[in-house]
């Protein structure tokens, strides 16, 4: 039975998907084509997480059949950035593999919940397109209590102290964005180094799942509706296009509709409303820098906050 030796832990919308790219084409390294299993985070209400295209395991059956592929000299893998938000998967992952080494990347809270709403309401999970109240109306009710779509993906601290709770210190290694968007090869192969595989193989620098402004809401459902739905309208008319055009002219256009139509390049930010949660989060970018041994403070620009 084959379990991941490593796993991308998190944060969405903070270079996990172009960091599970860039690692899945190394020869020594194996990660499945399903980028987000989710398979420890069992606290998470599925409507609070982003959709995927593939179905999720839901055994561990079918969890460690992703990785029955990896050869013996590989590293397995896998990325689902819910995991450090999950109050539940780092124990869970300890149980089952408590060798495993721990990737988080973080990010500005500011700028990063700003950039996670506009995947929500992209990806279908968040219905209110207005960031600001979004952000006052971001609990979400489920059978295990309540989860805060938002606010809770920033506690940075506690997140990181869940796994330090049941990993050593050298299992684990975080990343800070910027980094990794000024330099991002330098930090694949401190990845690399981590997971003890030659950090001198050739590299493709990848920017994947870029964030983009969702024009309609409405359209959007629509095409969502027709291209993954499973309903008798949906299935006559992705039937009709099928017989009439090939399938890469199907892509092309889905594509060019979505994009042409539905989404365009992001509005700038409400400097009140970024400025307002700068303040609110100062405290936890300070407890971060100390506990990581860094001076986030100066580099996310919060000298000046009150």
């Amino acid at each position: 039975m084959r379990l991941p030796d490593f796993f991308i832990v998190g944060h969405h919308k903070s270079g996990t998907t172009a960091l599970y790219e860039m690692l899945r084409r190394h020869p020594q390294i194996y990660m499945p084509e399903l980028k987000e299993p989710k398979f420890f985070a069992t606290d998470l209400p599925a409507r609070s997480e982003p959709a995927t295209r593939l179905a999720l395991p839901r055994t561990m059956e079918e969890y460690v059949a992703l990785f029955a592929d990896a050869r013996a000299d590989q590293r397995a893998g896998e990325a689902s950035p819910s995991y450090l938000r999950s109050h539940a998967a780092a124990a869970e992952i300890a149980a089952v593999q408590p060798a495993a080494r721990i990737i988080a990347i973080l990010r500005e809270p500011a700028g990063f919940l700003r950039s996670l709403h506009l995947q929500m309401v992209q990806s279908g999970v968040e219905t209110e397109g207005d960031f600001r109240k979004a952000l006052a109306n971001e609990e979400v009710q489920h059978s295990g209590g309540a989860t805060r779509r938002y606010s809770e993906h920033v506690k940075y601290v506690e997140q990181l102290r869940r796994y330090e709770a049941v990993f050593a210190p050298e299992q684990i290694l975080v990343l800070i964005y910027d980094d990794f968007r000024s330099d991002n090869e330098a930090t694949v192969r401190r990845v690399l180094r981590f997971l003890d595989v030659d950090d001198s193989e050739p590299i493709t620098v990848l920017e994947s799942n870029r964030t983009v402004r969702v024009r309609s809401q409405r359209l959007d459902r629509a095409l969502r509706a027709v291209t993954v739905g499973s309903g008798p309208v949906s299935r006559r008319v992705k039937g009709a296009v099928k017989a009439l055009a090939p399938a890469r002219l199907r892509r092309g256009a889905l594509h060019a509709a979505q994009h042409g139509l539905v989404y365009g390049t992001p509005e700038p930010p409400q400097e009140e409303l970024m400025l307002e949660l700068r303040r609110r989060f100062k405290p936890e970018v300070v407890a971060l820098g100390d506990h990581l041994h860094r001076d986030l403070v100066a580099l996310w620009g919060y000298e000046d906050i009150g």
